[in-house]
């Protein structure tokens, strides 16, 4: 199928981080990201007719916070905190210090300020629109001198670990605005956090770069009981890569993938949790080039990923990421993948904006991602047969 811009104009637009749907759940509108009126701001469109609405009127520019380590202290929009209920059309961020919600109309209110001495990574809302998770760490794991490739120039990780530092899952009411617990989980760099689509109970999380990413990336909290996803075993063990941890959408299963030590095969893996078993399924030799994966709304066997796959003949780029957009069909009990390719993404990964981060539309029929192929940032659609 042929892809199609749905943002219009010289403006950069992009998706929402891809643990949240950026389409509303009757697939009819769109939120994004842009830079249009001079600022990162939030907007909305309508896919059927492409009508636009600016949500907020921030002029600060954008906040510091993981993965926006340049970004201003203590003002500007957490471009890595907007998530959207896609139910209720609500969208939650953070400006500076506050925690703050807009409707689809505009219209927005603040529902807590962080604590001071916090910085702020990905949010999350829950499945039922009552709860969202913002996660925070001790703000001295970014206190930094000096920027290399637009990272601190330390290592963040062993920084919380050696300090003593802490992160926190701190949970709101979202109707209230109340402050329901700040889980302290010490010894922890905390930027991912997603409840569970059936239990907003059950969160689950991440620490961030670890050096021992192979058992340490993955946890779950239950709220009493912190669970590693990825125990050492000799096929899993602390020289593996694991990235980029999501709900399955019946809330059974979590998904993952990453890479095994000393070079070996890139992987796709999956936790299940009525039992704690893991099925990983190595990805064909070649399929190195990073990405993504996300889950179908309808379908647990349905991905898409805008990384690693890539047709016979196809000459790589030089880009850290892949080049295509591909769905893929997994038959996790026979450990075997169908790859349905959609088309070139056309994406040069030069930053966190201009990743893919492909989503599928909520009935499973067009995937969206961002792209900067035109030489700005834009969002763009194509149909999944």
């Amino acid at each position: 199928m042929e892809p199609v811009r749905i943002t219009q104009g010289q403006f950069n637009d992009q998706l929402l981080y891809f643990t949240s749907s950026s389409v509303t759940e009757d697939d009819q509108s769109l939120v994004f990201i842009s830079d249009r009126d001079g600022y990162p701001n939030l907007f909305v469109q309508r896919l059927d007719t492409g009508d636009v609405r600016q949500l907020t009127s921030i002029r600060s520019g954008y906040l510091k916070q993981y993965v926006y380590f340049d970004g201003a202290e203590g003002r500007g929009l957490g471009k890595a905190s907007v998530s959207l209920d896609p139910a209720r059309g609500i969208v939650y961020y953070i400006e500076g210090d506050e925690i703050r919600c807009v409707d689809l109309e505009g219209r927005s209110r603040t529902l807590n300020r962080l604590p001071e001495g916090q910085v702020t990574a990905f949010t999350h809302v829950s499945a039922d629109g009552t709860r969202l998770c913002v996660p925070t760490t001790d703000e001295r794991a970014l206190e930094y001198d000096t920027l290399k490739n637009g990272r601190p120039d330390y290592d963040i990780d062993a920084r919380v670990r050696d300090e003593g530092l802490s992160s926190y899952l701190r949970v709101y009411d979202t109707a209230t605005g109340k402050q329901l617990f700040a889980e302290r989980v010490e010894g922890a760099w905390i930027t991912h956090v997603q409840f569970s689509p059936v239990d907003r109970n059950l969160i689950l999380y991440n620490h961030e770069w670890p050096a021992d990413c192979g058992i340490r990336r993955i946890w779950l909290w239950d709220g009493e009981r912190h669970i590693r996803v990825r125990e050492e075993a000799p096929d899993r063990s602390r020289g593996d890569w694991t990235c980029h941890e999501m709900w399955e959408k019946d809330g059974a299963s979590v998904i993952y993938h990453g890479s095994y030590r000393d070079g070996g095969a890139t992987y796709i893996g999956k936790y299940r949790l009525a039992d704690g078993q893991i099925s990983e399924i190595p990805l064909p030799a070649g399929y190195t080039k990073y990405g993504h994966f996300t889950v179908g709304n309808r379908y647990n066997d349905l991905l898409v990923t805008d990384g690693y796959y890539y047709p016979e003949g196809w000459k790589t780029s030089g880009y850290g990421g892949g080049d295509w957009l591909c769905v893929l069909h997994v038959d996790w009990e026979q450990g075997i993948i169908r790859w349905s390719p959609l088309c070139p993404h056309g994406s040069n990964w030069d930053s966190q904006d201009s990743h893919p981060h492909p989503v599928f539309s909520h009935n499973d029929r067009r995937v969206f991602y961002t792209t900067n192929r035109d030489g700005v940032r834009a969002v763009y659609m194509v149909e999944v047969e």
